[in-house]
């Protein structure tokens, strides 16, 4: 983990980033005052469930994995997070606690934004809270596929549900399959590691994915699909 400012060569104009384009030079001000940036590498955690939320965390490059964790070392994987999230928005309703952790899955440089002064630009500026809230609310569909997907699907329908959300984020130009072990995938079926191989073997020999060492490729989305609805 490393701060970065801006003299250094791997400072990135966060500020440039789409979603603040909306912001007026005063706002933009506020957030340059209030944040911090920083370089996480591989494996190392962005935040961690239970800890302090001080802060809203902005994904400026790279990937990061954010999970619940449970007990006796298992966790149940919600999303990967890609340039242009935000994650900690329940910090400014005062949830003061992260729900979740992250961790990076490659180098990952994140923008640190103090709550308090995030909440002042939201409050002002109704087009960067919408854009924040409509974020929100893809992460709250995909919390609510993933209950959905443990608590109703069977182990075949789990892993094909959860080959047609990765492939979703590598069809929106994020090649994340390379980042992500068979451990990772079987934490987002909440299934153990080794049924979920078998299960990808299983799906590889009738046709529908190619596997290649990490490499992972969806040749037939529309039998996913179909295993993903029935279960």
């Amino acid at each position: 983990m490393k701060a970065i400012t801006e003299t250094d060569k791997e400072y990135i104009c966060e500020i440039q980033a789409p979603c603040f384009q909306d912001l007026s030079q005063e706002e933009v001000a506020l957030i340059r005052a209030g944040k911090t940036q920083i370089l996480f590498h591989r494996g190392e955690n962005l935040t961690k469930q239970g800890f302090f939320a001080s802060s809203v965390l902005f994904i400026i490059s790279g990937y990061a994995r954010l999970f619940i964790e449970g007990n006796n070392g298992r966790n149940l994987n919600l999303a990967v997070l890609v340039p242009g999230d935000f994650a900690g928005i329940s910090a400014l309703f005062g949830q003061n606690k992260f729900p979740y952790s992250i961790t990076a899955l490659c180098d990952t440089q994140v923008l640190l934004i103090e709550s308090g002064i995030l909440e002042k630009v939201l409050r002002q500026n109704s087009s960067f809270a919408w854009h924040i809230g409509a974020r929100n609310h893809s992460f709250d569909n995909l919390l609510r596929a993933a209950l959905y997907s443990v608590a109703f699907l069977q182990m075949n329908g789990r892993v094909a549900s959860v080959l047609l959300y990765l492939d979703s984020l590598v069809r929106e130009g994020h090649d994340v399959f390379p980042l992500l072990s068979r451990k990772d995938i079987a934490e987002f079926a909440g299934l153990s590691t080794e049924s979920t191989v078998k299960i990808l073997k299983s799906f590889e020999k009738d046709g529908l994915i190619q596997l290649r060492e990490k490499s992972l490729t969806i040749l037939k989305p529309e039998n996913l699909k179909e295993i993903s609805r029935l279960g």
